[in-house]
């Protein structure tokens, strides 16, 4: 069964919390530890998130 638009938007939201705090985390720590090393790694999970989260966007047609 397919999902109803207000569920869509719902989950779209929840996948751009979830982007903007893992990627907000990793500055966080690249910042507090003082190593850009550190910071890149941490930052690979916000990177998945947000492309996941893009992606979920166009696939739905919602726009940017």
């Amino acid at each position: 069964m397919s999902k109803t638009r207000t569920e869509v938007l719902d989950e779209s939201k929840k996948k751009g919390i979830v982007a903007a705090a893992v990627t907000s985390g990793a500055i966080a720590a690249g910042v507090l530890l003082a190593s850009p090393v550190i910071g890149v790694v941490a930052a690979v999970p916000g990177v998945y998130f947000a492309y996941k989260w893009w992606k979920h966007r166009a696939e739905n047609g919602i726009r940017f």
